[in-house]
C-alpha cells in the first residue's frame, strides 16, 4: 500500500509511502479517500495527521500517468481526484499537515486539506502545474485562494514558482516552521492536545467555520447558532462548565 493509517493514543497518521517522491498516482488518491473516510468513522481516530516521511512530503501528482490519459480519462478521473482529496478536508476532526521536503501541485493541495500546517526549515512548496500547460486541478484554485486570498494565490498558481518555509510561513500558507527534524514531533504534540479535547464541539467548531467560508454570513451564523445550543444537551459540555466553576479553566477531562 502507499498510503498507511498508523493510530496510537487518539491520534492517526495518514502516512504517505511511495518513494522516493510519494508522487500522488491513481492508486495513491484512491488508498487517500479510503484512509480519510476510515479515520473519519472510527471513534479512536480523535485528530489526524498528514505526513510524508522525513525527506518528503509529496512532490505532486505522477506525471508519467498523467501524460498517457486522453481528455476523455481526465473528465473521469478530475472527480475521483478531487473526491479523494475533499474526503481529507471533510475529516470531522483536526488535522495537521506535517510538511518536510517538497509540497508541490497534488501535495501542496493535500497540505492545504489540513487544518493546520507545521513546515520543516527546509520545505518548498507551490502550485507549478502551470509549467505543463495546466492548472492545479484537485482543489488548488480554490483552497489557496480561500487560505492566502486572491492575488497571492493566483501569483503562485499563475508563476509555479516554489516557495521556501520562510516565505510560506509570511504567506499564511503555513502556520509554523521549524527544525526539520522536529515536524513530525510539534505535528504529534497539536495533535495529541486537540485529541484530548471534547471531540464533538471541535467537530462543531470544524464544521462551522468550513461552512461559514463556503456560504453567506447569514448561513454561517445559523450553522453557528445551531451547533452551539446543540452542544448543550453533551456530558462534555455538563462535565466542562462544572470543572470551570469548581475548578477554574483548563482543568476538564472530556470523554
Amino acid at each position: 500500500m502507499t498510503v498507511h493509517l498508523e493510530v496510537a493514543e487518539g491520534v492517526g497518521t495518514i502516512r504517505l509511502d511511495r518513494p522516493p517522491m510519494n508522487a500522488l498516482d491513481v492508486a495513491t488518491q484512491d488508498r487517500l479517500k479510503e484512509l480519510a473516510e476510515e479515520a473519519t468513522r472510527r471513534e479512536d481516530v480523535r485528530a489526524v495527521i498528514l505526513y510524508g516521511g522525513e525527506k518528503v512530503f509529496a512532490a505532486g501528482a505522477d506525471i508519467k500517468e498523467m501524460q498517457a490519459m486522453d481528455h476523455a480519462a481526465m473528465v473521469v478521473r478530475s472527480r475521483a481526484l478531487q473526491d479523494s482529496f475533499t474526503a481529507v478536508t471533510r475529516i470531522p476532526k483536526p488535522v495537521v499537515a506535517a510538511v518536510t521536503g517538497y509540497a508541490l501541485g497534488g501535495g501542496c493541495e493535500l497540505a492545504l486539506c489540513a487544518d493546520f500546517r507545521i513546515a520543516a526549515d527546509n520545505a518548498k512548496l507551490g502550485q507549478p502545474e502551470i509549467l505543463l500547460g495546466l492548472i492545479p486541478g484537485a482543489g488548488g484554485t480554490q483552497r489557496l485562494s480561500r487560505l492566502i486570498g486572491p492575488s497571492r494565490a493566483k501569483d503562485l498558481i499563475f508563476t509555479g514558482r516554489m516557495v521556501k518555509a520562510d516565505e510560506a510561513l509570511t504567506l499564511g500558507l503555513v502556520d509554523r516552521v521549524v527544525p526539520a527534524a522536529d515536524v513530525y514531533t510539534e505535528a504529534h504534540a497539536w495533535a495529541a492536545k486537540l485529541a484530548q479535547g471534547p471531540a464533538l464541539a471541535l467537530r462543531a467548531a470544524k464544521e462551522s467555520v468550513d461552512v461559514g467560508l463556503e456560504t453567506d454570513i447569514e448561513t454561517g451564523l445559523a450553522v453557528e447558532r445551531n451547533w452551539f445550543a446543540g452542544l448543550f444537551a453533551t456530558e462534555d459540555r455538563e462535565s466542562g462548565m462544572r470543572s470551570f466553576v469548581e475548578e477554574g479553566p483548563g482543568k476538564a477531562k472530556f470523554r
